[in-house]
């Protein structure tokens, strides 16, 4: 697991500040200001171009120690046992604990944008308890952080907490992504109950050329949605919001994380989706993350994998033959029926990405999303085992 931020030794920082880190050809191509940016001078080329380049207004300099660097310049001492930094990403100084944070790492597969600790929803297995704190000042922070972000990036997430109590400042944020990032798609992790509100939806039409919201339904009925995301209610704003997005012309996936209480409804749940809400462009059916949350409710929350094989092979056939596009995350391929395998995919961010021992012999780790690195025996399925050659052949739909 890789961490997101560490102690570093760094001087001449004297408020938080986000830059990128530059090579040459960061340099090269014009498309960040100068004032932004950290010179890697760790890399030998820049290093021997150091003279020349060192007087130009860069935000400081990444050294491998303070000696390297430019007298009189801010610096940031590198700490790649602790967190390996490369050019392309975007780290943020916190000179009033002594950290660097990376906020945007080049070539990952998940980059996240973390809009607000806040959530109006309290679900038995979050991932990121909520706090009710005031946290607007994130807006600002993320539209400077947009404008760091590589061009080419193909995907950003934009998770909580529950993005849309942000209010416009959600809309901000959209805005300037399409505006720096036309290119990189996005998609925003809601629970959708916002959505009831006149004209919220509305707000969203034509802001974004490639924007996805991802929005959580737990059962076919109010009482099991209500109680999994413990807020009465919570499942007709959800479905009021959903079609008020769809009305909005916006892109919807739905999100079902399979805890025990909604794996017992699950072909219900699927048949729901696909005669109310056919509109919907995917559905990803989840795995639970064990942290957080999940884990003061395993008792209650918790199904082997190896004991959701039928429901979920007859959740997926109902989707999948009403052609609505369906994923399943967070799974090791060793606990699907191999029919299943087609539709899982590797999920997990490759940050928090693990595989066990037993994973060392599987023929199709390549292909296996593995486990969250958090995962401990009470989360492992019974069926973990390393896949042979003469398993590996597998059904596709």
């Amino acid at each position: 697991m890789a961490t997101l931020d560490a102690k570093f030794a760094f001087q001449g920082w004297a408020a938080p500040a986000l830059v990128k880190v530059a090579g040459l050809t960061e340099f090269a191509s014009g498309t960040y200001p100068l004032e932004r940016m950290v010179l890697d001078l760790r890399e030998p080329k820049t290093r021997q171009a150091s003279s020349t380049l060192a007087r130009l207004p860069w935000a400081g300099f990444l050294v491998d120690s303070p000696e390297d660097a430019p007298a009189g310049r801010p610096w940031i001492a590198a700490n790649d046992q602790a967190l390996a930094l490369g050019s392309g990403d975007v780290i943020e100084v916190i000179p009033a604990n002594g950290k660097v944070a990376r906020r945007y790492r080049r070539g990952a597969n998940n980059n996240i944008f973390f809009a607000t600790e806040r959530c109006n929803s309290f679900c038995l297995m979050c991932s990121q308890p909520p706090r009710q704190i005031e946290d607007d000042w994130r807006v600002e922070h993320l539209c400077d952080l947009a404008a760091l972000i590589d061009r080419d990036t193909p995907s950003l997430t934009v998770t909580g907490g529950e993005p849309t109590l942000l209010g416009e400042g959600l809309n901000r944020v959209v805005a300037r992504c399409a505006s720096v990032l036309p290119n990189t798609a996005l998609h925003i992790l809601s629970n959708g109950r916002n959505f009831e509100r006149p004209g919220l939806a509305q707000s969203f039409d034509g802001l974004h050329p490639a924007l996805t919201w991802g929005i959580p339904l737990y059962g076919d009925t109010y009482e099991l949605h209500d109680y999994i995301v413990q807020s009465q209610g919570a499942y007709a704003q959800t479905l009021r919001g959903l079609y008020a997005l769809e009305a909005a012309h916006q892109r919807i996936e739905i999100r079902v994380v399979l805890v025990r209480p909604v794996v017992e409804r699950l072909p219900a749940l699927a048949r729901f989706i696909y005669r109310n809400l056919p509109f919907v462009s995917h559905v990803a059916l989840m795995g639970t993350e064990p942290t957080g949350f999940a884990r003061a409710h395993q008792d209650t929350l918790w199904i082997d994998p190896a004991d959701m094989s039928s429901p979920l092979t007859e959740a997926v056939d109902k989707l999948a033959r009403r052609d609505i596009p369906v994923s399943l995350y967070n799974f090791p391929l060793c606990t699907l029926p191999k029919a299943l395998w087609p539709h899982a995919q590797r999920s997990i961010s490759d940050w928090k990405q693990h595989y066990l021992p037993a994973c060392e012999t599987c023929q199709v780790r390549n292909r296996c999303g593995g486990f969250f690195a958090w995962v401990t025996d009470p989360w492992t399925s019974r069926a973990i085992k390393p896949i042979r050659d003469e398993e590996t052949t597998c059904v596709r739909p």
